[in-house]
């Protein structure tokens, strides 16, 4: 069994910073994708960005590229998205989701998520 245990959100103006951790639990996790989605109210969950954790290949929706960085530590088993430039439209729960396989968007192929963390930016 795969625990997911996201942190560090909060409340921030436009154009400012935040990162987000989610720190993995319950196996090795070389085979895994590890993603970032979010969810805005009355919307569905998004992707927002993938890492293969063998080999550190990132993914990002076009809405974040060049703002958002997915990264991971290997010795602390945690993955990290760190988010500059931040838009009122960034505004959702933000989600840690793990999947085996190959990397994908498709939120339905992850079986793994943790309970999410607030992300609110205000304008």
């Amino acid at each position: 069994q795969v625990q997911l245990v996201e942190s560090g959100g909060g409340l921030v103006q436009a154009g400012g910073s935040l990162r987000l951790s989610c720190a993995a639990s319950g196996r090795t996790f070389s085979s895994y994708i590890m993603s970032w989605f979010r969810q805005a109210p009355g919307k569905e969950r998004e992707f927002v960005a993938g890492l293969t954790w063998s080999d550190g290949t990132t993914h990002y929706a076009d809405s974040v590229k060049g703002r958002f960085t997915i990264s991971r530590d290997n010795a602390k088993y945690t993955v990290y998205l760190q988010m500059n430039s931040l838009k009122p439209e960034d505004t959702a729960v933000y989600y840690c989701a793990a999947s085996r396989g190959t990397a994908t968007r498709d939120r339905y192929e992850y079986g793994n998520w943790g309970q999410g963390t607030q992300v609110t930016v205000s304008s």
